[in-house]
């Protein structure tokens, strides 16, 4: 014990710079599983509070997870869930790099700040205002692309009831909106890039884009395969803003925009199933808990010294 306790004390200020970070993760991840007991419980409000309606409530087992597996939507809801973040991931990993390469090689150093600048103040705007602007655009009767239609003698298209441009609108808003966020880690990682590389290749007469690909690329390989592999643990999430405010809830776009979280949220609003949100909710942790452990073991295999642990 006393050794324990020089060590705290030697470390302290560390222990103290970590103790934020350690505190939120214990209050809001550490200390709520509790509530994953709910997930096998038809939970039930009590008189005696929550802990109360928590042990009082009659044990169901599985039936919650059968009651989601039941569902007419539950193939609709997985598909969209995984085929949206996949689509999100792999191209938000493209479009990322790409544009911390593009403004790591922009020559007016106060231009590429004002362009990162602007490219990461999407990432502070809540989705409820971002929909406002979408709304702007696909309004029925005043919306700028139906005047547009209007202007060269088209007819105006019912944006809200057409499905078939939803998965377009909804990719193209997510890698708006988290690119410049994205960028920002590699550029990050390419301004900790040792010098002498480049200076080497410019002596050996290689180009920009030679420098980019057999210099750049190969140094950010590492953190592109550790961001993907965590990114992979969060497959079953949505980002619910971008589902549930932007296509503004119209049930004629549920088979494009209903995702997991959107299911859920209406079942609990709607049912008032929390018994059936929790084992969403633990399903969804698991199978990223799964993916990640997958993931990472077959970065392992590959290359050791990329995984994640």
């Amino acid at each position: 014990m006393l050794g324990i306790f020089k060590s705290l004390m030697k470390n302290r200020a560390f222990l103290l710079l970590v103790l934020p970070g350690a505190a939120w993760f214990i209050i809001f991840a550490y200390l709520p599983m509790f509530g994953t007991i709910i997930a096998f419980k038809d939970f039930r409000i009590h008189p005696g509070g929550f802990f109360e309606s928590v042990f009082k409530s009659e044990w169901v087992g599985f039936k919650n997870f059968e009651f989601l597996f039941s569902t007419d939507d539950a193939y609709i809801i997985t598909r969209n869930t995984i085929l949206y973040n996949v689509g999100l991931i792999f191209l938000g990993l493209i479009l990322a790099v790409t544009l911390a390469i593009i403004m790591n090689e922009l020559l007016n150093k106060r231009l590429a700040k004002f362009y990162q600048t602007a490219m990461f103040m999407p990432y502070f705007l809540s989705w409820v205002i971002i929909s406002y602007f979408v709304f702007s655009f696909l309004n029925v009767e005043k919306g700028v692309f139906n005047q547009i239609l209007v202007l060269f003698g088209e007819d105006p298209v019912s944006w809200y009831s057409e499905t078939k441009f939803w998965p377009y609108f909804l990719i193209f808003l997510g890698l708006w909106k988290n690119a410049g966020y994205g960028s920002v880690v590699y550029l990050a990682a390419i301004a900790g890039i040792d010098r002498s590389y480049y200076e080497a290749a410019m002596i050996d007469g290689a180009t920009k884009w030679n420098q980019i690909k057999y210099i750049t690329l190969p140094m950010l390989k590492p953190l592109m395969i550790i961001l993907t592999v965590l990114a992979l643990g969060g497959i079953f999430r949505s980002d619910f803003g971008l589902f549930y405010q932007v296509p503004r809830d119209s049930g004629a776009l549920y088979p494009v925009t209903n995702v997991i979280d959107t299911f859920v949220y209406r079942g609990l609003t709607i049912m008032g199933d929390t018994g059936m949100s929790t084992a969403t909710g633990l399903y969804q942790s698991v199978v990223g808990l799964i993916l990640v452990l997958l993931a990472n073991y077959a970065v392992r295999k590959i290359e050791k010294d990329y995984a994640v642990f």
